[in-house]
């Protein structure tokens, strides 16, 4: 379930969601150390926001070098 308060996260670049990740990642160590059930919910929720959001990221970007890739053999293999 992803955090209802989150806000868009369409504008951050890959590099800005992954460091948000770590420092929840971090957060989340922090709130199980001192037992805050309630936070650590809290923070699982807006985890699994941004790594969603990071995720969709990685597979435009995997999909776009792909497509990029096989344009550049397209013109450079020859099978008859």
């Amino acid at each position: 379930m992803e955090h209802p308060l989150i806000p868009n996260l369409d504008n951050l670049k890959i590099e800005e969601l992954g460091a948000k990740i770590t420092e929840l990642h971090r957060k989340l160590r922090i709130a199980q150390n001192t037992g805050n059930g309630y936070l650590c919910n809290q923070i699982r929720m807006a985890l699994e926001s941004y790594q969603a959001k990071h995720t969709e990221r990685l597979q435009e970007m995997y999909q776009s070098a792909n497509r990029d890739l096989g344009k550049n053999l397209d013109d450079k293999i020859d099978i008859q």
